[in-house]
């Protein structure tokens, strides 16, 4: 049986290929591994890639944790204003009370956010570029307050006075007063201040003769413009 089917093969193939002997040698053997290993690698890598793949699962939400919807750009709510101060107007304004007003606002501002001064309103005296804090009380249109005058000193009045005999009292005339009188320059009437403020009243109007500048000419001169009252 062997027989035929090989005389049968051999009827099929060219007769000089039936004379030659395959023989590849050891670098043809070599050659011939190499090609078969890349063959097999080759055919791994596809079955590898052919290979079932499972779709990743959507992420979902976490248990416990409620989904926390995303905000879009245009609605996230913007920064907190600026404070605002709160500050009463008081005086000659439209509208005196409590007003509210931005920080860094000034006395200006708040003049206008009491309604404006009123006619007339005398403001030279109010500083309307100063800037106000919170709680203050802007006063418009007050005049200022009276200078208090210093107490009187021991034996010294508050204030000049003349006699009603038209005399000046030598125990409360001003050193203005004093320097009216003839023949006394403002140095003399100092000297006179402060001879009081060291004796304490005069007693007498020729104790005059006891300060420096003042002589029995100027003396005379004196005696009957003065009292010691």
């Amino acid at each position: 049986m062997r027989r035929r089917r090989g005389a049968a093969v051999r009827r099929w193939v060219p007769e000089p290929l039936q004379r030659a002997r395959l023989d590849p040698g050891r670098p043809g053997a070599v050659a011939l591994t190499v090609v078969t290993l890349l063959a097999a690698l080759a055919a791994a890598v596809g079955v590898w890639l052919d290979r079932p793949r499972a779709d990743p699962l959507p992420p979902g939400p976490v248990a416990g944790l409620s989904p926390i919807a995303e905000v879009p750009a245009g609605s996230r709510p913007s920064a907190a204003p600026g404070g605002e101060l709160v500050v009463s107007v008081v005086g000659t304004v439209a509208r005196p009370g409590v007003v509210k007003v931005p920080d860094g606002a000034r006395v200006a501002d708040v003049v206008e956010a009491a309604g404006g001064v009123l006619p007339g309103t005398e403001v030279a005296g109010l500083n309307l570029a100063r800037r106000v804090s919170d709680g203050e009380q802007v006063v418009v249109g007050a005049p200022a307050p009276p200078v208090e005058a210093p107490a009187a000193g021991a034996g010294e009045p508050a204030a000049g006075r003349t006699t009603a005999g038209g005399k000046v009292d030598l125990n409360s005339a001003t050193v203005a007063q004093l320097d009216g009188l003839p023949g006394v320059g403002p140095v003399t009437a100092q000297r006179i201040v402060d001879w009081r403020t060291r004796n304490g009243r005069f007693s007498r109007v020729d104790q005059l003769r006891e300060i420096d500048g003042i002589g029995e000419r100027k003396y005379a001169q004196l005696r009957e413009l003065v009292v010691a009252a």
